[in-house]
């Protein structure tokens, strides 16, 4: 789903933001997948909290769908952290919830142990806190059925490294998204790429961080410095992000609320929409 956007300058360069909700709302910043994606990820699942006076700002990350580009040294989970306090700041945001889903739940959670309390509350849907988390994924795959599935997903993932183009990006997440749905022939599939058709592809950043273990993130043993509320997310079918890793972060988390949605993997906010607004609208409402 697109919306009219606006290019907001921070520091060194200007991020894409799509407005939903009312202006004078409680601003919730949301944080794409990836990397390589922008904020068409989440279509218009997320739309109905702004019937709850929330006013999401949908956030294309730096160097990535409408931002503007940067060098590839600032390609960094501490730097694209650091983004959301200055557009926080450039948008004169005194009280602000942080919502990141898969690459982006890595984001708000460099940036809730890096800024702690900068943010009013911080969801952190289908991620880890530890890159090694996410060695489990090749096993995920071995055992991945129907196998003809099993090897578009594993095709999937070689070409990332080499990927060049847009359209190729988006030809990767149409092979790799049975993979994140707990039935991979869920109907839901052709409807999430329906609803979030329009994207502008970054092939550059996919390839970068195809080869940097998407960020190699590493917080685990930091997670106690975080001060704000916290909500984590997770499907309990999770291949990528398994529930098991999002069910430690809440334990080392001193201020955490877990949720995890039996009948999904990945993709959380398809595949339990309903349940996934419902635990959003109750934390926003405790929290702000």
């Amino acid at each position: 789903m697109s919306c009219p956007g606006t290019s907001i300058r921070i520091d060194d360069c200007s991020l894409w933001v799509v407005e939903r909700g009312p202006e004078d709302g409680f601003p919730l910043i949301v944080l794409h997948g990836g990397p390589g994606l922008d904020h068409h990820e989440f279509a218009d699942y997320l739309d109905p909290v702004c019937d709850e006076g929330v006013r999401l700002l949908l956030v294309d990350l730096r160097a990535q769908g409408r931002s503007e580009p940067t060098p590839s040294s600032t390609w960094t989970l501490e730097r694209m952290a650091q983004d959301v306090i200055m557009l926080a700041l450039a948008l004169k945001l005194r009280r602000y919830a942080v919502l990141g889903h898969s690459y982006g739940a890595f984001v708000a959670l460099q940036n809730a142990v890096d800024y702690p309390g900068q943010a009013v509350a911080t969801v952190v849907s289908g991620g880890v806190a530890s890159v090694r988390d996410l060695d489990g994924v090749t096993d995920a795959l071995e055992a991945f059925e129907p196998v003809e599935l099993r090897e578009q997903v594993a095709s999937s993932w070689e070409r990332e490294s080499s990927v060049t183009r847009p359209n190729e990006v988006e030809r990767l997440l149409h092979d790799q998204m049975p993979f994140h749905f707990r039935d991979p022939r869920d109907p839901r599939i052709a409807e999430y790429e329906r609803r979030s058709a329009g994207a502008v592809y970054a092939p550059e950043v996919l390839r970068h961080f195809a080869t940097a273990e998407y960020g190699g993130i590493e917080l685990e043993e930091r997670l106690v410095e975080v001060t704000q509320p916290m909500l984590v997310l997770a499907g309990r079918h999770d291949r990528v992000c398994p529930a098991e890793a999002s069910e430690r972060m809440a334990r080392l988390l001193p201020r955490a609320e877990l949720h995890v949605f039996e009948e999904s993997a990945h993709m959380t906010f398809v595949e339990e929409p309903e349940r996934y607004l419902e635990v959003l609208r109750g934390f926003l409402a405790r929290s702000r």
